[in-house]
């Protein structure tokens, strides 16, 4: 039944995302999408809010509205310290909330700051679950043991991070893990309409330039036509969304479960966008293609979901990166695993490596290395992976 889901409430300290999202991945504007798909598959999220100076987040204010994620404004005051402003507010709201609404299970803290610790563990005491969500490389390390849960934004399915240079230690624009960190410029986001520069004198009596910005025509949320699922592969949306669920359960996964997770990542969801009548003659079709197996249920009309013992369409996948690799090795050395994906749909076009339940290419590529199909070694000239086969 709905009511045994997860009850979520997402709490974003956003500035700490966002801007350890683009200095260690290269990510920007942040994309929301991956965590709200990693928590559809953990439960219904029934409160979604993000706190920050939101005038230095102009284009990511677009994305987390369309994404229905209520912005909380913690606006920087000038000449005093904004310290703590966006933390002290968040913690109070979700205390807040853990006394009012009992029906919330699980509350998901997205930040790499310690200073969120003793809030985690007062959750905890509540008999609430934690689940905490933090770029890598900016997260202390204090604070995922303080979880039930910790997800590294870097490994969601979805993130695609891209080489960032590494700053020398001494530099002033260094950073560390939990410290506040300094809003991204608005000459780095969307172009905004400046106002003249105002003379603001600071603490040591030297003038200060602020410049005042305001949000560009049409900054607010705009109605556009909703998107269909049509043109989506929905083999690889079931397989991705399985997958996710057999990491996250225990027991079986039942056809009924799947599909209210495939409705919380996408609510347009809908069978028939692809021709089918219902979701279990969809199952069957995919079944039919081996991506995934079907065994009768608890329940008659919702059957168990899995994945094939007999992965036939799984070995061909492997075989086809097995040759895509000894063909690029014989003309011109060890492939890179960057562009290699591209490679692979040059020989099959609608390659994905997500029907088979693998989050992301680099899994599937380690999937086929545990399998003792090729060797995969990092490289720091090139920094990425060399493909090789085993000899």
């Amino acid at each position: 039944m709905a009511n045994d889901d997860e009850r979520i409430a997402l709490f974003l300290d956003y500035e700490n995302l966002a801007i350890g999202a683009r200095d260690g991945l290269g990510v920007t504007p942040f994309d929301f999408g991956p965590i709200a798909d990693a928590l559809a598959e953990r439960g219904r999220v029934v409160s979604r809010r993000a706190y920050a100076d939101w005038s230095a987040f102009s284009d990511d204010r677009r994305l987390l509205a369309r994404a229905q994620v209520e912005l909380i404004e913690i606006t920087q005051r000038i000449g005093g310290s904004r310290k703590n402003a966006a933390d002290i507010k968040l913690a109070v709201d979700a205390i807040e909330l853990a006394y009012e609404r009992g029906f919330i299970t699980t509350f998901a803290i997205g930040t790499g700051d310690s200073d969120f610790t003793p809030l985690m563990h007062k959750l905890r005491e509540m008999d609430k679950r934690v689940i905490g969500i933090g770029v890598q490389s900016s997260t202390s390390a204090l604070l995922p043991p303080a979880c039930d849960e910790f997800l590294f934004y870097d490994r969601l399915p979805g993130v695609e991070a891209t080489p960032v240079p590494r700053r020398s230690r001494g530099g002033r624009g260094r950073s560390s893990a939990g410290s506040a960190a300094t809003p991204i410029p608005a000459s780095e986001e969307t172009p905004a309409t400046e106002q003249p520069t105002e003379a603001v004198t600071g603490r040591t009596g030297e003038p200060i330039s602020v410049t005042f910005v305001e949000p560009v025509a049409g900054d607010s949320v705009v109605d556009e036509p909703a998107k269909t699922g049509e043109d989506r592969d929905v083999g690889a949306v079931l397989a991705r969304t399985l997958a996710g669920l057999q990491r996250h359960s225990d027991g079986p996964v039942l056809a009924s479960r799947l599909k209210r997770a495939v409705l919380r990542k996408d609510p347009t969801f809908d069978e028939a966008d692809h021709g089918f009548r219902g979701f279990g003659e969809l199952l069957r079709n995919l079944e039919n293609q081996r991506v995934i197996a079907l065994r009768p249920g608890s329940a008659q009309g919702d059957p168990e979901v899995s994945f094939p013992e007999d992965e036939t369409a799984e070995d061909a996948a492997f075989r086809l990166l097995v040759d895509v690799v000894k063909g690029l090795s014989e003309s011109g050395g060890p492939p890179q695993l960057s562009g290699l994906k591209n490679q692979l749909r040059k020989r099959a076009a609608d390659f994905s490596e997500k029907r088979y339940g693998f989050k992301s290419f680099l899994s599937f590529a380690k999937a086929a290395r545990t399998r003792g199909l090729i060797e995969m070694e990092w490289d720091d000239d090139t920094g990425d992976y060399l493909l090789r086969l085993p000899s």
